[in-house]
């Protein structure tokens, strides 16, 4: 029944990522403008240079503030990510093979404080 949990949420992921994978490449592209024009805006002198990068990271900015959505997929991506790990998990299962009474005793102790 987990591993159904699992995979019914792993599909739903799937679909969110593919849904915002447009989203996604824009995000990525316009923040590697925004990037580079704002190194090249501290590495520049001249005011003209200066106000034509500003423009430039201003575009990218709203550009990015666009792509707002892409979050949604990059979330999807972690849940996916989260996923495949506990997918790779094995039950953990308990083989008790000691007729030691006192071993016995211990588990069931266990159990009653629980």
């Amino acid at each position: 029944m987990k591993k159904f949990g699992l995979l019914l949420a792993g599909g739903i992921a799937a679909i969110v990522l593919l849904a915002n994978l447009g989203p996604i490449v824009g995000l990525a592209i316009s923040l590697v403008i925004m990037y580079y024009s704002i190194k090249a805006f501290l590495k520049t002198d001249s005011t003209f240079k200066k106000v034509l990068w500003a423009l430039i990271g201003l575009a990218a900015f709203s550009a990015t503030v666009s792509n707002f959505p892409a979050i949604i997929g990059l979330v999807a991506l972690y849940v996916l990510y989260v996923i495949y790990k506990n997918w790779k998990k094995d039950d953990i299962i308990i083989e008790e093979t000691s007729n030691d009474p006192f071993t016995n005793f211990e588990r069931e102790w266990s159990q009653l404080k629980n």
